[in-house]
């Protein structure tokens, strides 16, 4: 039996969102008890040249949803949702999980092997195979922000392991 490609994609995004969720409503309680700006947490950063929380909270969903979306033959969604405080990360987190749960199993049938073009029309396009674009790209680019996100929250002494970041599965 093969593996289709929305269930290799859909519900590992669905999973590691869930628990992701659940990571920042640990980290905003953790604020909150300590007496934490929340923004010193959302603006942390491992290194000076990486990407603070919030962005990678966003990175995240915005590979849930653009993989998903490509994969399905849809339009990608924009979201205007800011990153300036827990909840709205809460709802960006929301919305992605919303999108991709919204769409039709069937849609994804045959995007093995469906062209998939990125930053069409710049000098940086590159067409890359559905297969290829799920294993090698965007489930890598989606585990490398989450788990950059929930590395942030654990230096920073969010009282949170392994069972946070997996979530239920």
């Amino acid at each position: 039996m093969s593996l289709s490609m929305h269930t290799a994609s859909v519900p590992v995004f669905q999973q590691l969102l869930t628990a992701l969720s659940g990571v920042l409503a640990k980290a905003e309680a953790h604020a909150t008890e300590r007496k934490i700006e929340p923004a010193a947490l959302l603006q942390a950063r491992l290194f000076p040249d990486m990407f603070p929380l919030a962005r990678q909270v966003q990175i995240a969903c915005d590979f849930a949803t653009s993989v998903s979306a490509r994969l399905a033959g849809e339009d990608v969604p924009a979201y205007e949702i800011g990153d300036q405080a827990f909840a709205d990360l809460q709802q960006r987190i929301a919305a992605t999980l919303a999108f991709i749960g919204g769409l039709d199993a069937a849609r994804f049938d045959g995007s093995e092997t469906r062209e998939i073009v990125l930053r069409p029309g710049t000098p940086k396009e590159r067409k890359i195979g559905g297969q290829a674009y799920l294993l090698s790209y965007g489930l890598p680019q989606f585990f490398f922000h989450v788990t950059t996100a929930y590395d942030l929250l654990r230096h920073n002494g969010v009282e949170i392991g392994k069972k946070d970041f997996m979530g239920a599965y």
